[in-house]
């Protein structure tokens, strides 16, 4: 998914371990709960993207939040 453009996707509790989201550009888009470990979102744009419960999030090296909510409940706005 290198590159993947995701409007509004449901990936609710979805397994994405080791998944290649680099540079990908998720807009709006649920992954409340998601199984994020070993994912790579290198330089990825996480715009009102709702993380909240999300398990494994790392490699967040570059990426741009904007409205995103963390997997703690807080609201990353960090590149808005």
């Amino acid at each position: 998914m290198e590159d993947a453009k995701l409007y509004k996707a449901n990936l609710e509790e979805a397994n994405l371990r080791y998944a290649d989201l680099h540079n990908a550009g998720l807009y709006k888009a649920n992954l409340r709960g998601a199984y994020l470990s070993g994912s790579h979102l290198e330089r990825a744009t996480l715009n009102g993207v709702y993380l909240k419960n999300a398990k494994g999030l790392q490699n967040l090296d570059f990426v741009k939040f904007s409205e995103t909510t963390m997997p703690d409940g807080s609201i990353n706005n960090s590149d808005c």
